[in-house]
């Protein structure tokens, strides 16, 4: 037996499971937050040598437990090459966001909640049986509704969203008939799992709940639940490998559409949490249109953008929680010039702001390039209309950027400087972005390696010689040098 035989994904989802029954009983804030980061730390240590395991391992299986075989006739989770990256990319920002988490915040971010959250991401991310997967959707989708009705906030617009989304994911995969390929298909699989991506995506129209989410959900909860883009993976597995060209066509018209307006919208905000919420649908909404063009340069600009727009979003967001820790909600309604109290939380929320449009030396350029080189392939001005995005995305960053930090002075009786934990996490997630940029070729091999599987998969579909829609084989395609 080697280190790569141990069942470190089977552990990352157990651990955390575990650590929410115990942290559970703890009654002090205080020694609950101690643990449940302690088992939110080694769920991390698990995940990273999970996803370590399918490019190092020795190719074989490692171990598995018995219900895995005998229960359901095949394994339940497994990690291929397009989501090795991401169980460890969820678990990062599960430690991240409880590290960052201050004094006054701990009473309303519960430990014991988060972490059987983060077991329940893990599990989606590495799932690889359909009906499965879109039951952990479900209970995903419903652990939001519990965090409204905890907060006692309104759960009207969520709850209509989520349960159309359910039902159309249930309704589709029903008819998905696996004997024939996906030019074939009936429409009504197709056309129902088109529309639950499109919603929990918050794709326009369907972009209400997202912006009513942030309104009312706590903001850590908030930004766990969204940025890992649980709904683009459910369009990888379930949509992308199935769907006829037509339906991915709609998508991308949707998904172009909500990025030029979301992109819009953020210039014009005058809240924060607001702003935020139309600029991480601006970016979901590229990473998704990347997926509809469905090619090799498409797919691996997209998959790139998935993981940058991740870190860089996440820093983004635990830097407006940080201010908000300090100053409640943030108005964007007049100059604040909070830049001397805070220079530290200025440099971060500048850094991840424009790392999330592509800024040169950042994890997003080399993925943005990709996606625009792959847009203007299909079409001018399809590439036209994402460079646009992006331009609109950044004045929106720079313009809350000089309305928090710059244009007056604010004045302060107490410290208002960034704490040891928040520098921490905030910092980790920028080295990685710049890491990640001065340094892309490793990761643009990865994701292109990826792209070439998930399009294999879809190529298979179509002569009817794939059992399932969900993973690729687990011995990946090889990429020649020229392709």
């Amino acid at each position: 037996m080697t280190i790569w035989s141990i069942p470190w994904l089977e552990l990352a989802i157990l651990v955390p499971l575990v650590g929410s029954l115990i942290v559970g009983a703890f009654r002090a804030p205080m020694r609950a937050f101690t643990w449940g980061l302690c088992f939110t730390g080694f769920t991390l240590f698990c995940s990273v040598l999970a996803g370590l395991s399918v490019y190092l391992g020795d190719g074989s299986d490692g171990v598995h437990w018995t219900i895995q075989t005998t229960l359901f006739g095949r394994r339940i989770f497994g990690l291929d090459d397009f989501s090795a990256p991401l169980v460890p990319l969820v678990s990062l920002m599960h430690f991240l966001t409880a590290l960052a988490t201050g004094r006054t915040k701990m009473r309303r971010f519960s430990m014991s909640w988060s972490l059987a959250s983060d077991a329940m991401r893990i599990a989606v991310f590495a799932c690889e049986v359909p009906w499965v997967l879109i039951g952990l959707l479900i209970v995903g989708a419903g652990h939001g509704l519990v965090e409204l009705i905890n907060r006692g906030k309104p759960i009207r617009v969520y709850a209509l969203h989520m349960s159309l989304y359910s039902g159309l994911l249930v309704l589709g995969w029903a008819f998905v008939d696996l004997d024939v390929n996906h030019r074939t298909q009936s429409a009504w699989a197709t056309v129902p799992l088109m529309a639950a991506i499109l919603i929990r995506c918050g794709t326009v129209p369907a972009h209400c709940w997202l912006t009513d989410w942030f309104e009312h959900a706590s903001f850590g909860n908030a930004l766990l639940f969204v940025t890992p883009l649980t709904g683009v993976y459910a369009a990888v597995r379930l949509v992308l490998p199935i769907a006829p060209d037509w339906v991915l066509q709609i998508i991308g018209v949707f998904s172009l559409v909500t990025a030029i307006y979301a992109a819009g919208m953020a210039t014009v905000q005058r809240e924060a949490r607001r702003f935020f919420a139309y600029l991480f649908l601006s970016h979901t909404s590229l990473v998704l249109l990347g997926l509809e063009l469905h090619t090799p340069i498409s797919l691996t600009g997209a998959f790139s953008l998935w993981i940058a727009v991740t870190l860089s979003l996440s820093g983004f967001g635990l830097t407006l929680r940080a201010l908000e820790a300090r100053f409640g909600r943030m108005s964007l309604a007049s100059f604040r010039g909070l830049y001397e109290h805070s220079p530290a939380l200025a440099v971060c929320f500048l850094v991840t702001g424009l790392a999330s449009v592509g800024f040169p030396g950042t994890l997003g350029f080399v993925a943005a390039e990709l996606l625009v080189e792959s847009a203007i392939e299909v079409s001018p001005y399809i590439g036209l209309a994402v460079v646009l995005t992006s331009a609109l995305n950044g004045i929106a960053v720079v313009r809350v950027y000089f309305l928090l930090f710059t244009g007056t002075r604010h004045t302060s009786t107490v410290s208002l400087n960034i704490g040891p934990r928040e520098r921490f996490a905030v910092l980790t997630l920028t080295a990685l972005i710049f890491a990640g940029g001065l340094f892309p070729q490793p990761g643009i091999v990865s994701r292109h390696q990826a792209a070439v599987e998930v399009l294999d998969v879809r190529a298979r579909c179509c002569e009817s010689e794939v059992p399932t829609v969900v993973h690729a084989n687990h011995a990946p395609p090889s990429v020649s040098a020229d392709e």
